[in-house]
């Protein structure tokens, strides 16, 4: 993934309205990302607790979008879960359901998409082995990196392509000079 400024990540929320996107946590860490080892860039606001927002390449532009996370009750570290891109198993609340207002009129009227994610959004570093998950694992895989790195690309496609409905509400992606996002 190309690095990604403020600017580029605010311009491509697409299921929020302006406000919410100029007023949306936004790291200040871009600069020292490890941008070359992530397929999206996740985060969760610090602010709000039940926020999440994922900006990645996707249908040939840069996609952003508002995440809200279910409150989790009674799952103590026996409980297991598994993230749906990554297939990485975490106790306890390492899995969260996260859920995305559908972009234009379908998010108006309330239709939402959901996944379940790793909570700190770290997939892209469990696929290559860069994280370790606590007390969960990895399954043992037959597929290389690569193979898993494309499968998680698939599965987040899949959901964004839930999540946007309608491709003309994708704004291409800002040109900074040779720069493209995957």
């Amino acid at each position: 993934m190309e690095p990604l400024t403020e600017h580029d990540i605010r311009a491509a929320f697409v299921n929020c309205s302006r406000g919410e996107a100029q007023r949306a946590f936004v790291p200040r860490d871009l600069a020292e990302r490890r941008w070359p080892d992530l397929d999206f860039l996740g985060w969760r606001d610090p602010g709000a607790l039940d926020r999440a927002y994922l900006a990645t390449g996707h249908a040939g532009a840069l996609v952003a979008v508002s995440l809200r996370i279910a409150e989790q009750h009674g799952r103590g570290f026996r409980h297991r879960s598994m993230c749906s891109l990554c297939l990485t198993t975490h106790p306890g609340s390492g899995v969260s359901l996260m859920t995305g207002r559908r972009a234009g009129k379908a998010g108006r009227n309330g239709d939402s998409v959901g996944v379940y994610l790793c909570s700190d959004l770290g997939c892209s570093l469990y696929v290559r082995g860069l994280r370790k998950p606590g007390a969960g694992g990895r399954l043992d895989e037959t597929l290389t990196v690569e193979q898993q790195v494309d499968r998680l690309a698939g599965k987040l496609s899949a959901f964004l392509d839930r999540l946007v409905g309608d491709p003309t509400l994708v704004v291409p992606a800002p040109q900074h000079g040779s720069h493209q996002h995957d």
